[in-house]
């Protein structure tokens, strides 16, 4: 009998055009879109601007910074390489330019997440990727 490996974490393939936001992340920079034409940010990367219609859209470096908007602490998993994770929490991230993006929040108990609580981004290697995650701050 063969010695199996470690389950490693499923991630989804990335999208067309995120080389440059997985490329930021190893830099430890978080980047999301910012139209040209209206001054807005958007996340996650889109070819066109959701608010005004405009091609012209290209990535920006955010601050990284943010408030909890909503959270759940996951307590079971069954996809391999995640189960030594939980209990975690996945929440969705107010950023400071406006969009919101979906993380999990790092270095703090789940007990202790709260909706409007204040975070920073930190970046975590998962090994086939650098990824952002959030803490408090």
């Amino acid at each position: 009998m063969t010695e199996q490996q470690a389950p490693k974490k499923f991630f989804m393939a990335a999208p067309e055009g995120s080389d440059e936001f997985f490329d930021a992340a190893r830099d430890g920079r978080l980047l999301i879109q910012r139209c040209a034409d209206c001054n807005d940010y958007q996340f996650y990367p889109r070819q066109v601007c959701v608010h005004c219609g405009s091609a012209n859209v290209s990535w920006a470096e955010a601050s990284g910074r943010g408030t909890v908007h909503t959270f759940t602490v996951i307590h079971q998993q069954g996809m391999p390489g995640w189960r030594d994770e939980v209990p975690y929490v996945a929440a969705v991230i107010d950023l400071e330019e406006g969009p919101r993006m979906t993380s999990t929040i790092v270095e703090c108990a789940p007990a202790d997440v709260s909706i409007g609580m204040g975070v920073e981004v930190t970046f975590v290697d998962e090994g086939s990727c650098v990824l952002p995650r959030f803490k408090r701050v």
